[in-house]
C-alpha cells in the first residue's frame, strides 16, 4: 500500500506525527519513506509492507497528513506508476530536468582515450548547444585482454574539461562499489564542475550488490540499462533495487536484446517498449541506439541507419538518447566502427528534432 502525504509537509507537523505513530503501531506491517523532489514541490511517499490486505483502506486516508492511498500491485513498488497520474515523475539534477516529458542527449565517448579527443568532442557539445555526455572510464570488456578503461586516472582531467566546456552531467557507467568513491573523490577536488549519472551496464543488470550500492548513495542518480537475455519485467525490477535502497532518480536504458534475429545489427532494436515502460514506471526512458545497431551503415536513402533506429525511439517518446560519437572513429578504443562523426553530429541532432517535434505533434493529436 502507498500512501502520498500532503505536499511539502514537514516532519515536524502535528498531523505528520500523529499519521506516523499511528502507522508505526500497526502490527505486522512494515513502514518505509521515501522523498520526492520535483521541480515545484516535494512529496512524502510512504510505503506500507506486509499484509496490507488486511487494513482498511478509507481509516489509512483518514489520518491527518495523508492525501490519498494507492493500492499496488506491480513489483516495482516505488517506481511504478500504479495508473496514478498524479504521481511525480522525474527529477531535476545539476540543473537538467530528466522526466517523462523531457529530452536529453547524450552524446560522447564510449570509452574515455586521451585528453584532446575528449577535449574535441566537448567542444563540439558546446558549439551544438549541448550540456550533457557520456564519457566511459570505465569499461566491462567480454575478452579479459581488451581496454578495460583508464578508471580513476582519467577523472580528473576528463571533469576539468567538463567544467571548461560547460557540460553540466557526464553519464558514467560504473562496475563496482569502490568507483563511486573514485569519482566523488575526483569531483570534490576538482570542485564539483559537473554532475555525474551513474551508469549500469546490461552486464551488471542483475549484480544486485552494485545495485544497492548505487541505491544506498543519493549524490548521483542512476541509469539502468536493459538486461540483454532477461525479460523487461525482471529489468524494471533491478531498476527497483536502486529506489528500495533510497535513490528513486531512476532512468532506465533501452539498448537492444542479444539475438540473432536482430542481426546484422548488434542487437535486436526494442524501441517499441519506450512507450511501454513509461505506462508502467514513473522512470524517464533512455535509447542506447549505438549499441542496438553497432554500426556506421548507410541505409539507400542516405541516412545511417543509427539515425533511422534513433527517430524510431524518440518518435516513441523516448527522453534521452545515449549515442557514441569520437573525433576518430578509427582510433577509439572501444566500440569505433558504432562511433558517429563529429561533422555528423549537428545534422544527428537536427534529426532528432524532426523526430521530437513528431511526437509532440502525434501526442498533441491525441491529447483530444
Amino acid at each position: 500500500m502507498l500512501l502520498i502525504l500532503h505536499p511539502d509537509i514537514q516532519s515536524t507537523d502535528e498531523a505528520y506525527i500523529n499519521t506516523m505513530a499511528f502507522l508505526d503501531a500497526l502490527p505486522g506491517i512494515q513502514v518505509r519513506q521515501h522523498q520526492v523532489q520535483g521541480q515545484q514541490q516535494a512529496l512524502t511517499e510512504i510505503y506500507l509492507l506486509g499484509n496490507t490486505h488486511a487494513l482498511d483502506q478509507h481509516d489509512i486516508e483518514a489520518l491527518p497528513a495523508v492525501e490519498r492511498v494507492i493500492r499496488i500491485s506491480e513489483d516495482y513498488r516505488i517506481l511504478g506508476r500504479h495508473r496514478d497520474e498524479k504521481r511525480l515523475a522525474g527529477f531535476t539534477y545539476n540543473g537538467i530536468e530528466f522526466s517523462q516529458d523531457s529530452l536529453n542527449v547524450f552524446a560522447g565517448l564510449c570509452a574515455v582515450d586521451n585528453p584532446k579527443h575528449v577535449e574535441e568532442m566537448l567542444s563540439a557539445l558546446k558549439a551544438n548547444g549541448l550540456q550533457c555526455t557520456r564519457m566511459g572510464a570505465y569499461k566491462p570488456r567480454t575478452n579479459p585482454y581488451a581496454f578495460q578503461g583508464h578508471g580513476a586516472d582519467c577523472l580528473p582531467w576528463v571533469f576539468d574539461l567538463a567544467g571548461k566546456y560547460g557540460i553540466k552531467v557526464i553519464a558514467m557507467e560504473v562496475t563496482h562499489e569502490q568507483h563511486i568513491a573514485e569519482i566523488n573523490e575526483a569531483l570534490d577536488q576538482s570542485g564539483n564542475p559537473c554532475g555525474v549519472i551513474l551508469q549500469i551496464g546490461t552486464r551488471n543488470t542483475q549484480n544486485f550488490e552494485l545495485l544497492k550500492a548505487i541505491g544506498r548513495q543519493t549524490r548521483h542518480p542512476g541509469l539502468l540499462k536493459r538486461g540483454f537475455g532477461i525479460t523487461l519485467n525482471e529489468s524494471l525490477n533491478a531498476a527497483e533495487y536502486l529506489a528500495s535502497e533510497g535513490n528513486n532518480q531512476v532512468i532506465f536504458c533501452l539498448r537492444g536484446m542479444k539475438s540473432d534475429f536482430g542481426a546484422p545489427h548488434r542487437n535486436l532494436v526494442d524501441f517499441a517498449q519506450v512507450p511501454t515502460v513509461k505506462r508502467l514506471t514513473r522512470m524517464p526512458v533512455c535509447i542506447d541506439p549505438s549499441h542496438s545497431v553497432g554500426t556506421r551503415e548507410r541505409s539507400p536513402d542516405g541516412i545511417l541507419e543509427l539515425c533511422h533506429a534513433t527517430t524510431q525511439g524518440i518518435i516513441a517518446g523516448a527522453n534521452m538518447v545515449l549515442v557514441d560519437f569520437h573525433p576518430a572513429p578509427e582510433k577509439a578504443l572501444v566500440d569505433g566502427p558504432q562511433a558517429m562523426l563529429l561533422s555528423e553530429l549537428e545534422p544527428f541532432l537536427k534529426d532528432v528534432e524532426i523526430a521530437r517535434n513528431a511526437y509532440l505533434a502525434r501526442k498533441a493529436l491525441w491529447a483530444n
